[in-house]
């Protein structure tokens, strides 16, 4: 069974940056599409970055320029590195992981991450 586990969140100051990590394990010879959610507070889950099985990027207007996501370890880790934090970006951050790339962006099925606190302060 595919399993995601995040790691990297934290509490810094506006202006800084974090670089997350997600660790996919059980994939075996499986090809995933890999990206970023978050939840903000009292916010429901929107789409951060994502990078596909082609290598393409995509990103969120709110990430564009200063996140950038990759994947390392023949896909088995994903790093999302965020610059220039903005206290709007305080949330919960979900690794995801999906066969399709319809799965992946409309966030049905497949695999998630339990989270990663990130948390940006003035």
């Amino acid at each position: 069974q595919v399993r995601l586990i995040e790691s990297g969140g934290g509490s810094v100051q506006a202006g800084g940056a974090l670089r997350l990590s997600c660790v996919i394990s059980g994939r075996g010879d499986m090809k995933l599409h890999v990206g970023w959610f978050r939840q903000r507070p009292s916010k429901e889950r929107e789409f951060v970055a994502a990078e596909f099985i082609n290598g393409n990027t995509f990103y969120a207007d709110s990430a564009e320029g200063r996140f950038a996501v990759s994947k390392r370890s023949a896909g088995d880790l994903v790093i999302l590195q965020m610059n220039d934090l903005k206290p709007e970006d305080t949330a919960s951050y979900f690794c995801r992981a999906a066969r399709s790339s319809q799965a992946l962006m409309s966030q049905q099925g497949d695999y998630w991450g339990q989270g990663t606190q990130v948390t940006v302060f003035s």
